[in-house]
């Protein structure tokens, strides 16, 4: 008799679970349209969302709540034909009675009945998303111009003072070099470090073909654990049938090699991991900002590693540069992944909790797999 209490005891929670009342929990807006595009359900956050009941939603037709040229519409019906899940970032929702949103829009097909499709308005993370995505854009275009600045008007009049310290190198006698010395030498620093900022006023478009992500991965793998991460070790979890990037090969293993430098560092010396996977993400699509184009980026990569995590009052300048904890560091590598990253038409984001931050980099496909590359 035991036995079957324990099971009865086990299912009882379930059979109190209402459906309504988790959609109803979600942050989300989220609907149910009907074949007809009428609306058959609403929860409470597409309620605050519309500013309507639900009495007042339900069975209304989507278009006396949205644009009839909503890119809403063209998921929904792409949803309901193909029988999979499509989203679309950056869409902007705009009525007199709702107002302005930029929202994240998800259309999956219901199921049952099959021409029923559930539709999520999902607002504040997509927003922070591309305004990040504007942030670190915005900082790579800083950094372009303090390296034209820099350049032209503190490169040249080093190699001025840099001659002139060698001169007096060469006049003094050997107990009198050091104060020389030390200007060579930081010179010498200083224009190294301009060197490496010179990267970013590069504003040529850069030449892009079909590149094998994975080849590229593997390639900066073997670079790592032959050196910076020989402490580390590396799990692998790829889609083997992920069709290339459109990108420049020297570029994403510029980008992939400073992300895993990054993880390298922050893992423990011991037990210390990063985890490289790939995947294909259907239906993504980001808005360019100032235009009515869509850029499909399908193409998920992701870094995660098992260190201490990146510091609170870090994160909201991340991709800034000179923004380090390295005592050594420039803070200008993730500055520069930001800028390759936003140069393919990408975007570049992270989550971080301790023991576990992910740097997912989103990436264009090239449109002819034919051309998928060997391994180099």
């Amino acid at each position: 008799m035991a036995r079957p209490a324990t099971r009865i005891a086990r299912r009882t929670p379930a059979a109190y679970l209402d459906p309504g009342g988790i959609l109803n929990a979600l942050p989300d807006a989220v609907l149910v349209v009907g074949p007809r595009n009428e609306i058959g359900f609403a929860n409470l956050e597409a309620q605050e969302f519309f500013d309507a009941s639900v009495a007042t939603l339900v069975g209304t037709p989507l278009d006396e709540w949205l644009p009839g040229d909503s890119p809403v519409f063209s998921l929904v019906s792409q949803a309901r034909v193909g029988g999979n899940s499509v989203s679309e970032y950056g869409v902007t929702l705009e009525t007199p009675r709702i107002g302005q949103h930029l929202v994240t829009v998800t259309a999956a097909p219901m199921g049952e009945p099959s021409d029923f499709v559930v539709l999520a308005l999902h607002e504040r993370s997509i927003a922070r998303k591309l305004d990040s995505q504007l942030t670190h854009r915005g900082a790579a275009r800083s950094v372009t111009a303090m390296a034209a600045m820099l350049a032209h008007e503190v490169k040249n009049p080093l190699s001025g003072i840099r001659g002139a310290a060698q001169l007096l190198d060469d006049l003094l006698e050997e107990g009198d070099r050091e104060l020389t010395r030390l200007i060579i030498d930081e010179t010498d620093r200083i224009v190294a470090l301009v060197d490496r900022m010179e990267v970013f006023s590069d504003g040529r478009p850069i030449e892009r073909r079909a590149v094998n992500i994975h080849a590229v991965l593997e390639h900066v793998r073997r670079i790592a654990q032959n050196g910076f991460a020989r402490h580390v070790r590396f799990v692998e979890r790829y889609d083997p049938s992920l069709p290339p990037v459109l990108g420049n090969r020297d570029q994403l293993v510029q980008i992939f090699l400073n992300l895993i430098k990054n993880a390298a560092e922050a893992v423990p010396e011991r037990g210390g991991e990063i985890v490289l996977s790939t995947a294909y993400q259907h239906g993504v699509r980001l808005a360019v900002p100032g235009t009515d184009s869509r850029v499909h980026l399908p193409l998920l990569v992701s870094i995660q590693d098992n260190g201490s995590g990146i510091p609170d009052d870090l994160r909201p300048h991340l991709f800034d540069p000179f923004i380090t904890t390295k005592r050594n560091g420039t803070g200008l590598g993730l500055a520069l992944v930001a800028k390759i990253v936003g140069d393919h038409g990408g975007i570049i984001e992270f989550d971080s909790v301790p023991r576990r931050t992910v740097f997912k980099v989103s990436l264009p496909m090239h449109l002819d797999p034919a051309n998928f590359p060997e391994h180099p």
